[in-house]
């Protein structure tokens, strides 16, 4: 393997090819590199075929059969962008809140069918909370258990519209799957 012996690494911008024991070929853009771990980060081409995004592939050296660097980057690579630490914050307090009111709906007793239409409709509409085995939406609608369109009650408007045709596709959806 040519891979960097004691004191060399891969250059944050180079381009490698490497073959795994699997016999894939990866080839790409270094773009970190750890030598403790022999751990290779590279920017590939994306298997999507959309060319604005690309494939971010972890390449265990231990596994690798041949590594070649194809081009190496002479001069330093660009900083880092700055991350924005109170979007961080505040999507991981809203992941927590989502993980949780997951964690609710399970020890309230509440229906598989239940929550799959909870997270169906969390999707589109953030404003949804348990209440007890009731999931209220934009605290305009109540849905209570079994979770049928006849279920869903609130003042008539497309709020109420709107979520009973969620619930109805949804209903139609798993009706379909169980006939299969």
């Amino acid at each position: 393997m040519a891979a960097p012996g004691p004191g060399e690494y891969f250059s944050v911008g180079s381009h490698v090819s490497c073959i795994t024991c699997l016999g894939q070929r990866l080839q790409g853009e270094v773009v970190t590199f750890d030598y403790p771990s022999k751990m290779l980060t590279l920017k590939c081409a994306p298997s999507s075929g959309k060319p604005n995004l690309s494939d971010v592939v972890l390449v265990n050296l231990a596994y690798v059969s041949d590594v070649d660097v194809i081009s190496d980057r002479a001069e330093t690579p660009p900083t880092l962008a700055s991350l924005n630490f109170n979007k961080l914050v505040n999507r991981a307090r809203a992941e927590k809140e989502d993980k949780l009111s997951q964690a609710y709906a399970v020890s309230a007793g509440v229906s598989v069918e239940g929550q799959q239409l909870f997270q169906t409709i969390h999707k589109t509409i953030k404003d949804c909370r348990w209440q007890e085995k009731n999931i209220i939406v934009m605290d305009d609608v109540v849905i209570s258990p079994p979770y049928q369109v006849d279920n869903c009650k609130g003042k008539d408007g497309s709020a109420l519209s709107h979520v009973r045709k969620i619930v109805s596709r949804l209903n139609s959806e798993l009706q379909s799957l169980a006939e299969e």
